[in-house]
């Protein structure tokens, strides 16, 4: 096979992966998956075949055709006996409310925000923390009046460890210094700590799985104002099925379970304003409403 041939192949994988939302590695060095379900696949036991029958007087037509579905329907029966790729824990059946149990009880067993940062990389029971990077917990300083939080880690953010990084940070950066703060004077966060892959929207379990260990981490937090960037993160935090466009611009509350009450403005994300600048002087009306605020707090 000739060099060009060989490039003209690595840029069509290449374009590939773009397109299937693949823009970082989960490993330096690359997994053989067909070698991984081969060995899984041997060590699995072999099940010796009981003899049927129910179909002992059965004609043939009737018997060759339970023979044909049987063989039909082998190939799924294998996909789902086969078992987890062995880079990702394999993780029994738990009933989804028996995870959001566990998720609750460590969220209220974390007295301080670094044990909630702990309690949340022990926690396996959301898979995502096994596909991303690095767990993105928060930036900023803990006792600020101001808490921003995002929807979900974007590319930058997972590599980084550090919420609200790379183009969309910085433009956050230019929106707090226009309202007299710095990044340092905020604390910010995200719904999730932990990048879905590709970039996908989170499911709704994930979102109820990762729910109690922001609202501990608004309790300890303990912000005057809190803003919420994104549809995603804004529907979450106002349980509101409204679009982000119809909830910027309105105070809404959160009620705490520790009966905290906190302002809540919904906002539009740094991602979006990039890619829509025209919408920047919705997000400075939104933001110039947080300034007032925060200066009656703080009168």
């Amino acid at each position: 096979m000739s060099d060009t041939a060989i490039t003209a192949n690595w840029e069509d994988l290449i374009r590939f992966y773009a397109e299937a939302g693949v823009d970082s590695a989960l490993s330096d060095a690359p997994i053989d998956r067909f070698a991984e379900a081969a060995t899984l696949a041997a060590a699995q036991p072999k099940r010796t075949a009981q003899p049927d029958n129910s179909m002992r007087n059965a004609t043939p037509a009737q018997a060759g055709g339970v023979q044909s579905q049987a063989r039909s329907d082998a190939p799924q029966t294998n996909r789902t006996q086969q078992k987890p790729q062995t880079s990702i824990p394999a993780q029994t059946a738990i009933a989804p409310e028996v995870l959001l149990e566990d998720a609750r009880k460590l969220a209220r067993s974390a007295a301080s925000l670094n044990d909630l940062q702990q309690a949340m990389a022990g926690f396996d029971g959301c898979r995502l923390k096994f596909t991303a990077k690095n767990i993105c917990f928060a930036d900023g300083t803990a006792d600020a009046e101001l808490m921003v939080i995002g929807d979900t880690p974007g590319r930058d953010d997972d590599l980084e460890g550090i919420p609200f990084s790379g183009p969309a940070g910085q433009m956050l950066n230019r929106i707090l210094a226009a309202i007299n703060l710095t990044r340092e004077q905020a604390y910010l966060a995200n719904t999730l700590p932990w990048r879905p892959p590709g970039n996908r929207p989170a499911t709704p379990l994930e979102v109820d799985l990762c729910r109690p260990f922001l609202d501990r981490q608004i309790e300890l937090v303990a912000p005057k104002v809190i803003v919420a960037l994104g549809d995603p993160a804004a529907k979450a935090l106002t349980g509101s099925r409204e679009p982000i466009y119809k909830l910027r611009g309105n105070w809404h509350s959160l009620t705490t379970a520790g009966e905290q009450s906190v302002a809540i403005m919904p906002s539009l994300h740094p991602d979006y304003l990039l890619r829509t600048p025209a919408q920047k002087r919705f997000a400075w009306e939104d933001w110039l409403m947080v300034k007032m605020r925060l200066a009656e707090s703080a009168a």
